[in-house]
Order: structure tokens, then sequence, then C-alpha cells
């Protein structure tokens, strides 16, 4: 039984290239697959989050995760201790977006915090000078999320943790037109939304 638990053994070794100064393009070939197999196991522990546009705590897992696998690949780290660290960095990311969930004091710590550039339609310059926000940008952010280009009937616009601004547009009363048609006639009423 020993000797067949070695033959394993010395098969995924040569396999893998675990031992081997130079890669062969087969044995990358199979690393690739293994590591491509590992990292969507990975991806679905964590929950796909860190795949879209969250934070900086979230992009930060999406740039490391890629550095440390490739190391796998290409034969720069060694191969499995390479897949353990990428799982580790995927339940420490978990571990803390738990945290985060559960209290909002940590999630300030590792996300940020959402600042209030405009408020009841009038710019906080204050907030926008420590976002590093220019009139220009917020202007690009208004075109790109509602189409318009000025900041009438703009209520509130915040810079989220993700670095996207969002806004929230006052609401809009309905204009009426009286129209009276004709002698006699009763006045008739449009109202515009």
């Amino acid at each position: 039984m020993e000797d067949v638990l070695r033959e394993i053994q010395q098969n995924v070794e040569w396999l893998l290239g675990l031992e081997a100064e130079r890669l062969a393009v087969g044995q990358m070939v199979l690393r690739a697959i293994i590591i491509y197999i590992a990292a969507l196991v990975m991806v679905r522990i964590g929950q796909k989050r860190f795949l879209g546009r969250n934070t900086a705590f979230d992009l930060i897992l999406g740039i490391i995760l890629g550095s440390v696998v490739s190391r796998a690949i290409n034969g720069s780290g060694e191969f499995f201790p390479t897949i353990a660290s990428g799982f580790a960095l995927v339940f420490l990311h978990w571990f803390f977006a738990a945290l985060a969930f559960r209290y909002d004091r940590f999630g300030n710590l590792v996300k940020g915090r959402p600042r209030t550039l405009i408020e009841g339609g009038n710019i906080v310059w204050d907030a926008m000078r420590k976002s590093n926000i220019s009139r220009t940008d917020l202007n690009t952010a208004l075109r790109l999320e509602l189409n318009q280009d000025d900041l009438d009937g703009v209520r509130q616009a915040r810079l989220e943790r993700s670095g996207d601004i969002s806004f929230v547009t006052a609401e809009s009363s309905p204009h009426v037109i009286e129209v009276e048609v004709a002698q006699g006639v009763q006045t008739i009423r449009i109202r515009l939304e």
C-alpha cells in the first residue's frame, strides 16, 4: 500500500512539475486547469461579491487573489501552499465582510463611509474638497446617472463606498394647466407629470 501511495505521489509531482526547475507546457496547462477550478470554488465561497463593483475592500481581494493564484500556475510559488493561501484570503475576506455586516464601526473602518456631496439641492463644498470631487466630476456623474446637465431637481448626491456617486431627485409637483374651451363649457384641467 505504501508503494502505491508513493507512486501516486510521484506521479502527481511529475504531472504538476512540483520538483521541476522549469515547467513543461503540459504541466503548466494542468496547473492552470486546477487553479481555474480552485478559483471557481474560491469565488463561490466568497459569494462573488468581490467581483462586483463594491468597495476598495472587495477590489483588493480580487487583485491579491489573482496575483497569488497566478504564482501557482507559472511555478514562481509552491503549488499547494499557494492554493491554500488563496483560500485563506477568501476566508479572511468573508470573515471581515461578516464582521462589517454585524458591526457598523468595523464596516466603516474597512469599507469607508459614504459622503454627502449635495444636501437639500446645495453643493456641500467641504465634502467635495475632502473627496477630491470637482464640479466637473459631479456634472459627469449627473449626466451618466440621471441623463441631465444641471443640478435642478437634485435633492441629494452621495459619494458611495464603492466610489460611485448616487443621486436622489426632489419630488416635483405636477403642473396643472386649466383650459377654457368655450363659453358655457366647463374648464378642462390637464395634469402634466
